[in-house]
């Protein structure tokens, strides 16, 4: 846990350093695509002292200058798979994205969706040790949270405080020079896989790149597809993506909980293939352009030409009626959805005082998802696309870029985490047996 402690904030220096140079780029590694984004800071905002206090961590405006995208290679399940195809496909969309905004970039911020994320809520109290709370007695108090024994070769991602008490006034975000006597905290912890994080890693070495930030895409889709009231109140976003459907829970504008499903876009096209008997790119062609999940009377008699390249007059000029493209599709989407539910149902999601889910994602754009997700998921659902950021061209503003969009706000507004504050040396956080305290909406 020290080391994770000390390579993140080693990662926010370089954040840091990048930004006062102005240029960093953020890299979203998925399954079906790799995009990268490079931004331009204007004014940083940088360890601003307010009152004597360090403010919560710098913020700044940014400008997109350079973008690119290339088909994944080398990664599965959000995953890297095989190390020289991955690094191919980086190297590709880095200097492409170079290229377009005639700078050099040597830092990178990196997202992606794989390493079997598990959450974890965590409770922290200390007594102060005079009657205002100090920059020090945030350290104590996270340095208290007992960390639950997550398991062999398992690494922090995300440790973020999500609600302060302060003598039982809850809620609040900052308490940093308020009165009182017993400060208490509640903290989000999401683990991964520190294999798959190693190895994206290295491969960035490999790219000649320096990791500034490394973030899960559930939480960066999630900044750039919830609206601020779907934050504050309680919301689901579902990230539909190629190789994995991640899912992330906001409340109070914090991530109080993360899961994915291995399942995602791609699947669906290659039950199409198997279905048809077409090559994959035919079978994707065929779900962009005519793919649904909800049959009607008119689907029966809508033909679609396959085409094909085989050679065999009679197999090229095959056609076959929306309506059996429907049915090949509809199972895997109702998957999908079911899994999703699960985790929701795992998650104490009902209890929470909203109970919207936003759908994003590439594979969110198929026809008539809404209505299906909305009767599997049992709750409200809207189709969500990212927020506009200054200079972010046309084609990357669909729900296929949410979380590539959301990592660029993720590098401009990092939210504070445990990293960003000064541990004391003999409360470096350790390992305890002791389970994972029950959840945030228990002490809320």
């Amino acid at each position: 846990m020290k080391n994770i402690y000390e390579s993140q904030r080693a990662m926010r220096a370089m954040r840091k350093a990048a930004m006062q140079r102005g240029v960093v780029a953020v890299l979203d590694i998925g399954t079906s695509k790799v995009a990268c984004l490079v931004l331009r800071f204007d004014g940083p905002e940088l360890d601003r002292e307010v009152d004597g206090l360090r403010s919560m961590v710098g913020r700044s405006a940014f400008r997109v200058i350079g973008a690119a995208t290339t088909k994944s290679r080398g990664i599965r399940f959000g995953e890297i798979d095989a190390m020289q195809e991955a690094e191919r496909a980086i190297r590709t969309a880095i200097q492409a994205a170079q290229k377009m905004a005639d700078v050099r970039v040597d830092h990178v911020i990196a997202c992606f969706s794989g390493g079997r994320p598990r959450s974890y809520g965590l409770e922290g109290q200390v007594n102060l040790d005079s009657s205002v709370v100090l920059e020090s007695d945030i350290g104590r108090v996270l340095a208290a949270c007992d960390v639950p024994d997550f398991g062999a070769g398992r690494e922090v991602l995300h440790a973020q405080p999500v609600n302060f008490t302060l003598d039982h006034r809850s809620g609040m975000s900052d308490p940093r020079g308020q009165y009182g006597n017993n400060l208490s905290t509640d903290l989000h912890l999401l683990t991964i896989d520190g294999t798959m994080l190693h190895n994206l890693m290295h491969c960035l070495k490999r790219c000649d790149l320096e990791l500034a930030g490394v973030a899960s895409s559930p939480y960066v889709s999630s900044i750039s597809s919830l609206v601020e009231d779907e934050q504050e109140l309680g919301a689901a976003c579902l990230d539909l993506g190629g190789g994995t459907t991640s899912l992330s829970i906001f409340l109070k504008k914090h991530m109080i909980f993360a899961d994915c499903v291995r399942m995602g876009g791609d699947h669906v096209t290659s039950d199409i293939s198997m279905g048809l008997q077409v090559p994959l790119s035919t079978a994707e062609r065929i779900k962009t352009f005519y793919g649904g999940v909800v049959a009607t009377g008119m689907d029966d008699r809508e033909m679609i030409e396959i085409g094909g390249d085989t050679g065999d007059w009679e197999h090229d000029r095959r056609s076959v009626s929306r309506a059996e493209l429907i049915g090949i599709m509809r199972p895997r989407v109702e998957e999908i959805l079911e899994e999703a539910r699960a985790l929701l149902d795992v998650a104490g999601f009902d209890s929470l005082p909203s109970q919207k889910i936003v759908l994003t994602g590439g594979a969110s754009q198929i026809p008539g998802l809404d209505g299906l997700a909305s009767r599997i998921l049992g709750h409200q659902v809207r189709l969500g696309r990212p927020m506009r950021v200054q200079g972010l061209p046309q084609a990357a503003t669909g729900p296929a870029f949410a979380s590539t969009v959301g990592l660029s706000l993720f590098a401009a507004h990092p939210q504070d985490e445990w990293w960003d504050f000064e541990i004391p040396a003999e409360r470096t956080p350790a390992r305890s047996l002791r389970k994972a305290v029950k959840w945030f909406k228990d002490n809320w």
